[in-house]
């Protein structure tokens, strides 16, 4: 595991495109994984510049989502199919057919986590983006008494839909399930890069990269990757050594 810190978040999301890039330029086929929220935001701007100046090609990649509100159309404008429409694909040459995220409507939710399985597997992902709830969440993995194998439906937590609730009217609004990739499946990632920022992240970045590995603590699982970049502003990072 190792540790890259921006002096701000606009260093840092330009840290994490960096990576991101490169994994493009190699492998030009490449599958990402992709996140959403505020935290990758910096590095989505930054993709886009760089496709917008030449100098990316975006037109043979392929991306798989984290996750998806249970009960929200991809044309809800806070459902995740949107975000990464507006955020992301919507400004670069990438093929929407190539671009997954969890039907949010889907009727029978074990054939859709079925589904959306043999979408990760039979892919395989090259590199899956992560941001880090406050709580250790990663995607929607919430605290729970056993680590999430797979693709499933989950019960959000009251602090995760109370932090949610800021981008609804209200937060009875917030959807109170969502489809999640498992565990299993973000650490079968061949490379996953985690992207931190602000003081109030700093006490759970120590927890979970310098805790035990615990799935009351989604994120600690991190540390048993053989390749996870962690990349965080100053105050994200105030609580550890580095």
């Amino acid at each position: 595991m190792r540790f890259l810190k921006g002096k701000d978040y606009k260093d840092a999301s330009r840290k994490a495109a960096n990576i991101i890039s490169a994994q493009i330029i190699m492998k030009p086929n490449c599958v990402l994984g992709l996140a959403t929220g505020s935290s990758p935001i910096g590095a989505y701007n930054q993709l886009i510049d760089w496709y917008k100046k030449g100098d990316l090609d975006f037109s043979e990649v392929s991306t798989i989502n984290l996750d998806e509100y249970k009960g929200l159309s991809g044309e809800h404008k806070q459902s995740y199919r949107y975000f990464m429409n507006t955020n992301l694909f919507n400004h670069v040459n990438i093929e929407k057919s190539k671009t997954f995220v969890p039907d949010g409507l889907a009727e029978d939710d074990d054939k859709e986590c079925a589904r959306y399985n043999e979408i990760i597997k039979s892919r395989g992902i090259d590199l899956q983006l992560l941001g880090l709830g406050h709580n250790g969440h990663i995607g929607f993995n919430e605290p729970d008494d056993a680590f999430e194998k797979e693709t499933h439906i989950v019960k959000l937590s009251e602090n995760t839909i109370l932090a949610n609730s800021r981008l609804f009217k209200e937060v009875s609004q917030v959807p109170r399930y969502a489809f999640t990739m498992g565990i299993k499946n973000i650490m079968q990632a061949r490379k996953i890069v985690v992207i931190v920022s602000g003081v109030d992240k700093a006490d759970i970045v120590k927890e979970v990269f310098f805790g035990p590995v615990t799935p009351k603590v989604p994120g600690s699982i991190l540390q048993m990757h053989n390749d996870v970049t962690v990349i965080g502003d100053e105050a994200a990072f105030s609580k550890i050594s580095i």
